[in-house]
């Protein structure tokens, strides 16, 4: 029987006829611009952006680590001044009390001799004889008198030397340097040198007063009860 043929194979075919799938290529969208002639085109600035604060600027260096902050400072309080001291009477050492006080009753004549015997028994207890000042109202002691002959200078150099026991007179009372103990021989009133006097060397007597003389006139110089 006759083999029926339903058409030519396509392995006859020719190659051209097989269909070719379509290739896509891709492109910029939009019309393309062509530079002119002799120019180049511009190479494209990128946009800027924000610059964080860790990206550092070009050509310098970035920043460190972070510095740890200091601690804060105590606020200290501003220093009050000390109120001024008050100002003490010439002669008078601040904030003392007053000294103790002795009356020892002699005669004008006998007062130096007292006063002299004071000054041993001060001596004697362990008092320094630079703690002790004598002043006499009347007559000068001869050791004054004696010391005052080589000048004045020379005489109350003495007594910022401070190594002995110093005699003056009464009415140079005001020139004598404070002392611990201060012994006082009315042996005269001449013009009132004792009124005068007194008050002043109770000043210059840091710890004790020794008076030697009257009572009474010892009395009516730095008051009654003495």
């Amino acid at each position: 029987m006759p083999t029926d043929h339903v058409g030519p194979t396509t392995n006859h075919l020719p190659a051209s006829l097989f269909l070719q799938e379509p290739q896509i290529h891709e492109s910029a969208q939009g019309p393309r611009v062509t530079p002119a002639a002799g120019r180049t085109a511009p190479t494209p600035r990128p946009v800027p952006g924000p610059r964080s604060a860790a990206t550092p600027r070009p050509g310098r260096p970035g920043p460190g680590p972070a510095r740890p902050t200091p601690p804060a400072q105590r606020a200290h309080p501003a220093p009050v001044p000390a109120p001024a001291a008050p100002k003490s009477a010439p002669g008078r050492p601040e904030n003392r009390s007053a000294p103790q006080l002795q009356l020892v009753p002699a005669p004008a004549g006998g007062a130096l001799d007292a006063a002299e015997e004071a000054v041993d028994l001060l001596l004697d207890s362990g008092r320094a004889p630079g703690d002790i000042l004598v002043l006499t109202t009347g007559e000068q002691h001869p050791w004054a008198a004696h010391e005052l002959s080589f000048g004045e200078a020379a005489y109350w150099a003495q007594q910022d030397a401070g190594d002995d026991v110093f005699f003056a007179d009464a009415t140079a009372v005001d020139r004598a340097k404070p002392r611990p103990v201060v012994v006082v021989a009315v042996n005269g009133d001449a013009g009132g040198t004792v009124a005068r006097a007194l008050p002043v060397a109770r000043d210059r007597a840091a710890a004790l007063l020794i008076v030697c003389g009257d009572p009474q006139t010892i009395n009516s110089a730095l008051g009654a009860g003495v």
